[in-house]
C-alpha cells in the first residue's frame, strides 16, 4: 500500500456510531427478546406458586373454621352449614364419622356449588392454553402434581390427607391437578373431640385464569417486542447488507477487470465498521491499481532498457565475422563485452528492485543504528578505494540514531546514496553526510559537490532508468535504478527519500533520507 493510501486509512479510525459500536447494537437487539421471554416465564411460574401458597393458607383456615362451626352442632345443623358454606365459598364439603364413613356431602344435600370442566367440550383456545401451560411447566422444570380423581369408595381412608389428619389429629392440605390443568386444593381437619373429620375440595380455576391472563399479556408484549426486533433487524440488515452488496459487486467488477475505472463506494457518511471497511477496500483497490500500473510501467521500462544494449550487442556480433581489421575487431569485441556487462548489471538491478517489497515484508525488523551504519560504510569504501579520492565527512551530534528496519536493505540505501554523491562530485570534491534527530524521525542528508538538481527535475531522479549522468562518465556504467530502489526501500520502512538544495547554499545536491526513530 502506498504512503497516501496508508495515510487515508489511518486518518479514518473512528469505528463507532454514538456510544455503541455496531456489534453491540446487533447483540442488544437479538438478546433483549430472549431475556424478556426467559424472565417472564420464570416470573409467571413464581407468581403461580405464590398464589397457590396463599390459597393453601386460606384453605386451611376455611377448613378449621368450618370444623369449629360443625363441632357440637346437631346433625341437621351440620348439613345446613355444609350446604351454606359450600355455596358461599364454591367448595365441596364432606363430613366423615369416627369410623371414616361418609355422613354428609354438600353436593348430595344441594345443587353442586361448582362443576369440574370437561376437556372434551373445550374449544381450540382452551386447548392451546393447556398446551402453553404444559410447555411452560417443562421449560421451568415445574414439580409434577398428582391428578385429582374421585375415589370409588367414599371412605376417609381413600383420601391420603384425611387418613393423615385422622392419624395426627392435625389439619392437612394437599394440591391436585384437574384434567384441564386447573389446581384442586383439598383440606382435611378433625371436627371436635369425637373423631369426626371434614374434607373441603376447591377447584381454584381463578388461579389458572389469573396466570393465563398474565401470560396473555406477556405474550402480547412479546409479540410487540418481536415485531420491534424484526423491524430493527430489517433496519440493521438494510444498513449492513446493502453496502456489503455494493462492495461485493464492485470487488467482482474489479476482479473481472471489465471496468478500469470502476469506483468502489467509500460511504463517507458511515462512521461505523461498515464505513471503515468500505474506505479500506477502496484504498486497497486504489493501491492495487497503482501497483499494477507500476508493474506495467516497470515492465515497459525494462524492455526498453534491455533492448538498447541487446541491439548494440547483436550489431557488434553480426559485424564481427565480416571485419578483417584486427583493431576494428578488438573494438567490436570490447563493445560486445561492455554490452554484456551492461545487460548483466541491468538484470541484477532489476531483480533487486522487484524484490524490495517482498523481502522487507518477509524480514524481521531490527534496531539499526544509522550513524554506526554510515561510519562502517564510509570506512569500508575508503579501504577499498571506491571514493576516487573524494573526501566524505560524517557529521553526527551525540544521541541515539536507531531505527527499526532490515539492516541489509538500509545498508543498500546508504550505499546507493553515497555512490550517487561520489559519481556527481569532482575528483577533489567533499561529500557531507549529516545525521540528525528531529522529533520522532532520524534525518540523514547526503550532500555532494556536483552541479546540483534543478527544482523542477528533483522528482525525475527517482524515476526508474533515469540517465542524467555527469559529463565524462562512460555510458552504461549505471542502470538508473539506484535512487528508485532507495526510495522504494525508504517507503517500505514508512520513510521518505527526497532531493533538496544544500542547507549551506553551496553548489551541489542534497538527498534527504527520513526514517521513523525506534521507540
Amino acid at each position: 500500500m502506498t504512503e497516501g493510501a496508508r495515510a487515508s486509512v489511518n486518518s479514518e479510525q473512528p469505528i463507532t456510531t454514538g456510544r455503541f459500536a455496531l456489534t453491540a447494537r446487533i447483540l442488544v437487539v437479538n438478546i433483549l427478546p430472549l431475556l424478556i421471554l426467559g424472565g417472564g416465564l420464570f416470573y409467571l411460574d413464581t407468581y403461580r406458586t405464590q398464589l397457590i401458597n396463599e390459597r393453601f393458607k386460606l384453605a386451611r383456615i376455611e377448613a378449621q373454621i368450618t370444623a369449629e362451626a360443625l363441632a357440637g352442632a346437631t346433625r341437621q345443623r351440620q348439613e345446613a352449614l355444609l350446604v351454606q358454606i359450600g355455596k358461599e365459598q364454591r367448595m365441596r364439603l364432606r363430613l366423615f364419622d369416627i369410623e371414616g364413613k361418609l355422613t354428609a356431602d354438600s353436593f348430595a344435600l344441594a345443587e353442586p356449588a361448582f362443576r369440574f370442566n370437561d376437556i372434551n367440550d373445550d374449544d381450540w383456545e382452551q386447548r392451546l392454553a393447556r398446551w402453553i401451560d404444559r410447555t411452560v411447566d417443562t421449560i421451568v422444570s415445574a414439580e409434577a402434581v398428582q391428578d385429582y380423581v374421585e375415589p370409588e369408595a367414599q371412605e376417609a381412608d381413600a383420601w391420603p390427607e384425611l387418613a393423615r389428619a385422622r392419624e395426627l389429629g392435625l389439619s392437612q392440605v394437599r394440591l391436585y391437578d384437574w384434567t384441564d390443568g386447573t389446581p384442586v386444593i383439598t383440606a382435611a381437619v378433625p371436627v371436635g373431640l369425637q373423631g369426626a373429620t371434614v374434607l373441603t375440595v376447591r377447584n381454584a380455576v381463578d388461579i389458572t385464569e389469573s396466570v393465563r391472563a398474565a401470560r396473555s399479556t406477556l405474550f402480547i408484549a412479546m409479540l410487540l417486542v418481536m415485531a420491534a426486533s424484526a423491524l430493527l433487524s430489517l433496519f440493521l440488515a438494510r444498513t449492513i447488507v446493502t453496502p456489503l452488496r455494493l462492495l461485493a459487486r464492485a470487488a467482482v467488477r474489479v476482479k473481472q477487470g471489465r471496468d478500469r475505472e470502476v469506483e468502489v463506494p467509500r460511504l463517507p457518511q458511515r462512521s461505523d465498521e461498515i464505513g471503515l471497511l468500505a474506505r479500506a477496500v477502496s484504498d486497497m483497490t486504489g493501491a492495487l491499481r497503482q501497483r499494477i500500473d507500476a508493474v506495467d510501467t516497470f515492465a515497459a521500462d525494462v524492455a526498453h532498457e534491455i533492448k538498447n544494449p541487446l541491439a548494440s550487442l547483436r550489431s557488434a556480433i553480426d559485424t564481427l565475422p565480416r571485419v578483417d581489421d584486427p583493431d576494428l575487431r578488438a573494438e567490436l569485441i570490447q563493445i560486445a563485452t561492455h554490452d554484456v556487462r551492461r545487460i548483466d548489471r541491468l538484470v541484477t538491478e532489476i531483480a533487486t528492485a522487484s524484490r524490495v517489497d517482498a523481502e522487507i515484508s518477509r524480514a524481521t525488523l531490527e534496531r539499526v543504528d544509522l550513524a554506526e551504519l554510515f561510519v562502517n560504510l564510509v570506512r569500508s569504501r575508503e579501504d577499498r578505494g571506491m571514493n576516487g579520492g573524494r573526501q566524505i565527512i560524517l557529521d553526527t551530534a551525540p544521541g541515539s540514531y536507531k531505527v527499526m528496519g532490515v539492516p541489509t536493505q538500509l545498508e543498500r540505501v546508504a550505499e546507493n546514496l553515497i555512490d550517487n554523491a561520489v559519481s556527481f562530485s569532482p575528483a577533489d570534491g567533499v561529500i557531507n553526510v549529516s545525521i540528525r534527530r528531529f522529533e520522532r524521525c532520524i534525518v540523514t542528508d547526503i550532500c555532494d559537490a556536483g552541479p546540483g538538481i534543478a527544482p523542477e527535475r528533483r522528482e525525475d531522479v527517482f524515476r526508474r532508468f533515469h540517465s542524467d549522468r555527469p559529463e565524462g562518465e562512460s555510458f552504461g556504467n549505471h542502470s538508473g535504478l539506484g535512487l528508485a530502489i532507495g526510495r522504494a526501500i525508504a517507503e517500505a520502512h514508512d520513510g521518505t527519500l527526497s532531493a533538496e538544495s544544500r542547507p549551506d547554499d553551496a553548489p551541489g545536491a542534497c538527498l534527504r533520507l527520513r526514517l521513523p526513530a525506534a521507540s
